[in-house]
């Protein structure tokens, strides 16, 4: 991968719904690159495709890139030199380099109506032929190539509607070279002429993007996938455009897959299994469906971020958990998987739970302190504190503190119904009842001073260390420990 000039690297979505994981990870690489060479994080959002737009996702997306810990340099919020980086706010410049490939016979005036074309696609289906719009079946359609050119010129006159498409040679080879995937060579053969101005005057995303992408003087094109049959079509327009010296290196990075491996990630596939794809919550303005997303789930941003960045990346060491910092100086493309990366909802827990563990106490006090609240138990901070160091190895999110840890909050004797309706656990409920009996004695006796015993002696436990107690907690920090240690 070459950094001799500026990297300068962007996302670059379209506000059409809720940012998808895959999405983020993207966003992800894309970031890590430029930090680790002192580069620019541009975020652009490609709205071409006004009758696909859905009102809140532009604003979503940005929350989902900040909530991950993505800095970006220039874009809608922070402007910059290129602004404005909302492509249907640069329509009025996209035309012209349409317009100027045509002057160069790149490209063609097109007035088939949808009625044309989807009889040219019949007709070519009928011929077992690939149903395409292109060096081929253009000759057959209503287009400036095979029109005379009065005609053109009065259909232009009269305001008849067109597109312009770009004007494929028949049988060419296109190469470029992927960081990632090394050298593609494609065929123009089996290449359509894509439409690149629309009868509204909008660009459409192919000659957006390349046009923004030149001007903007982006230096790696990282993105999904699912836009490599894309990429030799854009090679195309950086040659007609005269720009091919100055084309940015491309990188298509692997799927993210089903968990069983078949298949790209859908929303579908969270649902079914129980997981978010969408770093945050999203209503439907439409017809309000609410789905989940990982912060509220209880994920850290940090647990999110490192599970992402070992989708389809592999580290030189075997280490797996790392900051921010450590993956941008770690990162790099030559290490992204060609292959699809499956997700792995176990590794998304075990990423969480290493977190957890890792975050200041007061912190979590400070997350834990209203869903105490609101069941009405007590906060005391202290005593909050030590039940997460008992609890946070043995849950994924701490919030399941509250609702796996009840009993440290509850009176015994509720705990004892839960208890009780367990099959399975009468013998071991008695004894625990035994115990909590003498327990109560204790603190009748208000006992405040520290004190070691051994649990074994009284309910015959397998406890080989001597358990400390202190007089903040009295007799229910005992009760509670030993059902967390001896009651699952």
């Amino acid at each position: 991968m070459s950094t001799e000039r500026p990297v300068r690297v962007r996302f670059a979505p379209s506000p059409t719904g809720p940012l998808h994981i895959g999405g983020v990870r993207t966003a992800l690489y894309n970031y890590l690159l430029a930090r680790k060479h002192g580069g620019t994080m541009i975020l652009r959002i490609e709205d071409t495709d006004q009758n696909r737009f859905v009102p809140g996702a532009e604003q979503y997306i940005m929350e989902s890139l900040k909530w991950v810990g993505i800095e970006i340099d220039e874009g809608i919020e922070q402007g910059g030199p290129h602004a404005p980086y909302r492509q249907s706010e640069r329509k009025p410049m996209y035309a012209q380099y349409a317009y100027d490939m045509i002057e160069k016979g790149f490209a063609y005036y097109a007035f088939d109506t949808e009625e044309d074309i989807e009889q040219m696609r019949k007709r070519l289906e009928a011929s077992k032929m690939q149903p395409a719009y292109d060096s081929v079946s253009r000759m057959s359609m209503k287009n400036s190539i095979t029109l005379p050119e009065d005609e053109v010129k009065a259909r232009l006159e009269r305001g008849d509607n067109y597109v312009i498409r770009i004007k494929l040679p028949r049988k060419e080879e296109v190469r470029f070279h992927d960081v990632i995937r090394g050298w593609v060579v494609v065929n123009t053969s089996t290449m359509d002429d894509k439409v690149l101005l629309k009868g509204d005057g909008m660009p459409t995303y192919h000659l957006a993007n390349v046009v923004d992408d030149y001007l903007m003087g982006i230096s790696h094109v990282i993105r999904g996938e699912e836009w490599l049959p894309s990429a030799p079509l854009h090679v195309m327009l950086y040659r007609y455009l005269g720009w091919e010296d100055v084309m940015p290196e491309f990188a298509h990075l692997p799927l993210l897959l089903k968990p069983e491996g078949n298949g790209k990630l859908s929303k579908r596939d969270g649902d079914r299994l129980g997981f978010p794809v969408f770093p945050l919550q999203w209503t439907d303005p439409k017809t309000n469906e609410v789905s989940s997303g990982y912060k509220e789930s209880g994920y850290y941003p940090e647990a999110v971020t490192n599970m992402l960045a070992l989708l389809g990346w592999h580290p030189s060491g075997n280490q797996e958990m790392f900051s921010m910092e450590e993956l941008i100086q770690e990162f790099s493309l030559e290490r992204v998987s060609k292959s699809g990366a499956k997700f792995d909802l176990q590794k998304a827990l075990w990423f969480n739970q290493q977190y957890l563990q890792q975050k200041p106490l007061n912190e979590q006090y400070e997350i834990l302190k209203p869903l105490i609240e609101a069941k009405g138990y007590d906060t005391c901070q202290e005593y909050v504190e030590q039940v997460v160091v008992l609890m946070r190895e043995k849950v994924q999110f701490v919030k399941d503190v509250v609702e796996e840890g009840y009993y440290f909050f509850e009176h015994p004797s509720n705990t004892m119904k839960r208890w009780f309706a367990r099959s399975g656990r009468r013998k071991r409920t008695r004894t625990f009842w035994d115990w909590q009996r003498h327990l109560r004695d204790w603190q009748k006796m208000q006992m405040r001073k520290p004190m070691k015993m051994r649990l074994s002696c009284i309910v015959k436990l397998r406890v080989s260390k001597p358990v400390k107690f202190y007089s903040l907690c009295g007799w229910q920090l005992v009760v509670r420990r030993w059902v967390l240690q001896f009651g699952k």
